[in-house]
């Protein structure tokens, strides 16, 4: 298996550099991380519930509690943990409307940064990926309104001459994920 997935990086970075996508994509995939059973098991647990006390995830991995709070904060420090965070109702914060978008532009690598940057600085923006396939970015929008996102699909597609294309997908339910009713 390592080596099937050794093979697919050196394609994939192969291809990234023959199509000129600048560097800022590129991750170093080589980086290796010893994790044991006890690590994975404290992984999908947090996973699952970042709140978790060390006692019950003690209890849960087979570990005393030293050594459950010994090990995140190593997982932490070693970035394996990137990010501890609260996910909040979009109700809640009045922005109930979920929109998935994907988005064609021009030149693809040649101004995807241009484009990156505008939607980093667009707070409907709440995940957005360069992708290959059809489309060159994938977008997961929260909005207040139809007529909100209608004015954002003015402001950040209608405006700008480097958008090709875009498709809209209007999220009905969430069925998988920390928001599935």
């Amino acid at each position: 298996m390592g080596i099937l997935i050794e093979n697919a990086y050196r394609f994939s970075r192969k291809s990234v550099i023959q199509c000129g996508i600048p560097p800022i994509l590129e991750r170093d995939v080589t980086k290796s991380v010893d994790l044991d059973r006890f690590d994975q098991a404290l992984l999908k647990e947090m996973q699952i519930d970042n709140q978790t006390p060390a006692r019950v995830l003690a209890d849960r991995v087979g570990l005393s509690q030293s050594a459950v709070l010994r090990r995140l904060k190593r997982l932490r420090a070693e970035k394996i943990i990137s990010a501890d965070v609260s996910i909040v109702d979009p109700e809640v914060l009045g922005v109930p409307v979920t929109v998935h978008v994907l988005v064609s532009i021009i030149q693809g690598s040649r101004t995807y940064g241009d484009f990156a940057r505008k939607l980093q600085a667009r707070p409907e923006v709440k995940q957005a990926s360069y992708v290959t396939g059809g489309a060159d970015f994938v977008l997961h929008l929260q909005v207040e309104s139809m007529a909100a996102y209608a004015e954002f699909a003015r402001e950040v597609f209608h405006d700008d001459p480097n958008v090709s294309e875009y498709h809209t997908y209007i999220s009905m339910r969430q069925v998988v994920g920390p928001m599935a009713r």
